[in-house]
C-alpha cells in the first residue's frame, strides 16, 4: 500500500506522544507508511496523503506547536485526508462531558472548518505529578484535578482502526 500517513503531535509532558504513537502503530499495522514526527519538525507535507494532527489540551487551547502547525499548513491540510485529535482532562467521566461539551479549540476551528477534517477525537489524558513544574503541581492542587493516566487505549486503537479502514478502502478504490 503506498499510502503515506503524517502523524504529527504537540504534547506537553509526553502523553500525547505516546498517543499519537499508539495511532501510528494501529496504522501500520494496516500496511500503511507512517511518519510520526513533533509538530515543530514538520514543514512540507507533499510527501503525505494524509495527516493525523494532535495535540495536548491546557484551559482549552491547543500547544502552541500545534496550533500553528494548523494554520501553517492549512492549504495543504485542505486538499489532503486529515483527522484532528485533542489530549487533555482527567477522571472516569466521559471527556467532553468533563470538559462540558468542548471537543476542540474555539479558536481554531475557523481552521478546522476550512480544512474539514474526517473527525475530530477527544480522548482523556495522563497527569504525572512527577513530571510537572512546580508551578503546574500548585495549579493541579488547587484546582483539585485528578492526577494519574486517565487515557483509553481501546478507545485510541479502534478510532486509529477506523482511520485506517477509511484510508485503506480509499486506497483500493483509487
Amino acid at each position: 500500500m503506498n499510502t503515506h500517513v503524517l502523524v504529527v503531535y504537540a504534547t506537553k509532558h509526553g502523553a500525547t506522544a505516546e498517543i499519537a504513537n499508539c495511532i501510528a502503530n494501529v496504522l501500520a499495522d494496516a500496511h500503511l507508511n507512517v511518519t510520526v514526527e513533533l509538530a515543530d519538525r514538520v514543514d512540507d507535507l507533499t510527501r503525505y496523503e494524509a495527516v493525523v494532527l494532535g495535540s495536548a489540551v491546557y484551559a482549552g487551547s491547543w500547544q502552541k506547536d500545534a496550533a500553528h502547525f494548523l494554520s501553517a499548513h492549512e492549504a495543504a491540510l485542505g486538499s489532503r485526508q486529515v483527522w484532528l485529535f485533542s489530549s487533555g482532562p482527567t477522571g472516569e467521566e466521559d471527556a467532553a462531558t468533563t470538559m462540558h461539551g468542548w471537543r476542540f479549540p474555539e479558536a481554531l476551528q475557523p481552521l478546522a472548518n476550512r480544512i474539514k477534517p474526517h473527525d475530530i477525537a477527544f480522548f482523556h489524558g495522563e497527569i504525572d505529578m512527577t513530571k510537572l513544574h512546580f508551578t503546574e503541581k500548585l495549579i493541579v492542587k488547587a484546582m483539585n484535578v485528578q492526577t494519574g493516566d486517565y487515557r483509553d487505549w481501546d478507545t485510541i486503537r479502534a478510532w486509529a482502526g477506523k482511520i485506517a479502514l477509511e484510508l485503506t478502502h480509499m486506497s483500493e478504490t483509487n
